[in-house]
């Protein structure tokens, strides 16, 4: 079967490197990874992968020209071999460059077919989505085997505002090439993701350990074996290094403790409520310093935050020595700010509506 990791736009590379290191022979198409396999592979890829969105699996595909030729193909299509007759299902329909470009009237013709031929119960609040889409007349079947996006690790429930998303702050820690071997220091750290994803990747757990699959709900499932991987996945030891979260606001810390306590790494990290002009390098060798802070279009106006940047870029330039300095915004004028020595900035991500890369320095001075 053909297997696509979806990506967020931007980090394809990254994802592919990632798929790559767990030993998935995969190359990157538009909007993502692909690679082939088999069950075992998708079941293995939504556990241990840390930066795709959604495993997709590609079941089939077929030439329609029009909706009478799309109807009779999808009543001839096995459904019967990739979905079962009590489990229901959505169905979700996207058309590009192709003679059928009604998106509702695909859904209608697919849902009639699989009715017709299977019984399955069609339902909007499904947690399995077929993903149907005619691309120059070609028609591509995909099962989304994740269910919920894969940033829902299960440990999060509370955020903050402008939340960044578990699977993007993953691959922008890879970017920072970060390996779980330095500590980590998040000084505006919300509801703490970059601080609870250092210490996961530090520990070796694995990012889907704590939540379940919409592949657990198809014919091929294998509880048996899915049980065997997921306890085949063994952890490192406790590393002496900590990670570390701080923010001004005492909800955020609230927030960031608790999620951590459920993630199971509350141990590795540490969480103080402080202004960013208060921060200080925490116990032990340099690391890595990684900021998210508000960059304009969240808040509305920029003025203040030129102010906010530069004196951050005094904090870290005077008290960080040794240390290298991730920041992420949308804003090339606000990285400037701080007067920090970055190299050219990462490419561009899809982040809440924006576009913002990644600045990285070396050791500061």
């Amino acid at each position: 079967m053909e297997i696509f990791l979806v990506a967020t736009p931007g980090l394809e590379q990254l994802l592919l490197d990632e798929a790559r290191a767990l030993g998935f022979d995969a190359r990157t198409e538009p909007g993502g990874v692909v690679f082939t396999g088999g069950w075992p592979d998708v079941w293995r890829a939504n556990l241990m992968i840390r930066g795709a969105t959604r495993v997709l699996v590609r079941i089939g595909a077929f030439r329609a020209m029009h909706p009478a030729q799309l109807d009779k193909r999808a009543h001839r299509f096995p459904w019967a071999d990739w979905l079962r007759p009590d489990v229901p299902l959505r169905i979700e329909a996207t058309s590009r460059k192709s003679r059928i470009y009604h998106a509702g009237a695909i859904i209608q013709r697919i849902e009639k077919a699989i009715t017709d031929t299977l019984g399955a119960p069609i339902a909007d609040d499904a947690q399995l989505v077929l993903k149907v889409r005619i691309e120059d007349d070609l028609c591509t079947l995909s099962l989304d085997s994740s269910g919920e996006s894969l940033h829902k690790r299960g440990h999060k429930r509370a955020v903050g505002k402008a939340p960044m998303r578990e699977t993007m702050a993953a691959m922008l820690l890879h970017q920072c090439g970060f390996d779980g071997s330095a500590p980590v220091l998040d000084p505006m750290c919300g509801s703490g993701t970059f601080v609870i994803e250092a210490a996961e990747i530090a520990q070796g757990l694995v990012p889907g350990r704590m939540r379940s699959f919409a592949f657990e709900l198809l014919p091929s499932f294998d509880a048996q074996a899915w049980s065997a991987l997921r306890e085949a996945q063994t952890t490192k030891p406790v590393p002496a290094i900590r990670f570390h979260g701080s923010d001004r606001d005492p909800g955020a810390i609230r927030m960031s403790g608790e999620n951590a306590l459920r993630a199971g790494v509350a141990e590795l990290t540490e969480f103080q409520v402080l202004p960013i002009s208060d921060i200080t390098p925490p116990p032990g060798p340099p690391g890595l310093v990684i900021i998210n802070p508000p960059y304009g279009a969240r808040i509305g106006n920029k003025g203040p935050l030129f102010g906010l940047h530069a004196a951050m870029g005094e904090v870290l330039r005077s008290r960080f020595s040794g240390w290298r300095v991730g920041l992420v915004t949308s804003e090339a004028q606000l990285a400037r700010a701080t007067g920090l020595p970055f190299a050219e900035p990462g490419p561009h991500v899809a982040h809440g509506g924006l576009k913002i890369r990644l600045w990285l320095t070396g050791p500061l001075p």
